[in-house]
């Protein structure tokens, strides 16, 4: 599959920790390539978190500042917090407008989202939030962001014109990947971004395990063999 040189990468997610668990492997591997990548985090992530002892009102500015960090241990540090409700997010015209808006002021050449399907056999990864972010990601980028006749206030009053991306990179396991990333070499750059996602991950007694079985599972899917470790992906060109 051809693609475009790629110079900046957008990745829109429902969650702080989302690109983390999804795809920091293959974005430290960009970010090393020196592509620049920008994050769009949907919700506040004020619905995390496990400890009963944190008061609720401060989760929004916890996972905030985790995801800032765990994005620096990935070379990012362009983040976008478009703060809609975390449990609440609905592909509506107002979050197709607002990811249009961070397609147009960044340029992507290349942008990464959550499957809008449901994935039968890990329905954790189908959490609403995340189908309607994918859903939200796609409509932005065909037709919305390309489409000068939409969104109009974005060039009338911010200046932002239209933009087309052409690459999507869809997270994806199981069947409906087409392209593995192998990440054995990033791997511990993922951990820890990971592992500043105290509020999510601090409570998991083998985090590193874990997803050494999810990755090294992709790997031999494929064709990587077993003893790597890789990120998938649905790779789609939007014309």
């Amino acid at each position: 599959m051809a693609e475009e040189k790629t110079e900046r990468a957008l990745v829109v997610v429902a969650h702080p920790d989302d690109a983390d668990f999804g795809a920091a492997g293959t974005i430290a591997t960009w970010t090393d390539e020196g592509i620049a990548v920008t994050y769009c985090i949907c919700t506040n992530g004020d619905a995390g978190g496990f400890d009963p002892a944190v008061p609720r009102e401060d989760i929004a500015g916890i996972r905030q500042a985790e995801q800032r960090a765990a994005a620096k241990e990935v070379g990012v540090d362009d983040l976008v917090f478009l703060g809609y409700p975390d449990g609440q997010l609905v592909p509506s015209f107002d979050l197709r407008r607002d990811i249009s808006r961070v397609i147009r002021r960044v340029r992507p050449q290349r942008l990464v989202m959550q499957s809008p399907e449901i994935n039968w056999e890990r329905i954790g990864a189908s959490h609403p939030d995340h189908r309607a972010s994918g859903e939200a990601a796609l409509c932005a980028v065909y037709p919305d962001a390309r489409n000068p006749f939409t969104h109009t206030t974005l060039l009338q009053d911010e200046g932002l014109e239209a933009w087309t991306v052409h690459d999507l990179w869809v997270m994806s396991t199981g069947e409906g990947a087409n392209r593995w990333v192998d990440i054995t070499g990033t791997f511990d750059r993922k951990v820890a971004a990971l592992r500043q996602h105290g509020s999510q991950t601090s409570h998991m007694d083998d985090l590193e395990g874990m997803l050494r079985g999810w990755l090294g599972a992709n790997a031999v899917r494929g064709g990587l063999g077993d003893d790597r470790l890789a990120e998938s992906f649905r790779v789609v060109t939007v014309p």
